[in-house]
């Protein structure tokens, strides 16, 4: 029988790697550890060092494509305060 792959969350990932970075532990025991392969967190601590500038590149922050959904968000949060102070309105709350 052939084994399922796992997949890590990018939480996990991230976990792993900064406990690399921090060289505390040798990379079997954080293999040992976390249950995975001494190759992944190689991998992992790589992509994390190489990416970690993209995090400061933008001025707005983490996440600055997300700024059309945080508005779309906005909106309906002021379209729901509307209806439900019309409705409260309409029943005499």
């Amino acid at each position: 029988m052939s084994k399922k792959r796992r997949n890590h969350s990018p939480e996990f990932k991230s976990k792993v790697a900064l406990a690399a970075i921090k060289s505390d532990k040798t990379l079997t025991e954080l293999s040992q550890q976390y249950g995975i392969n001494s190759n992944l967190i190689v991998k992992w601590k790589k992509q994390l060092l190489e990416q970690s500038s993209e995090v400061f590149a933008s001025g707005m922050g983490l996440a600055p494509d997300r700024e059309p959904e945080i508005q779309s968000l906005q909106a309906n949060i002021g379209q729901l305060t509307m209806e439900n102070d019309f409705l409260s309105k309409a029943l005499g709350r």
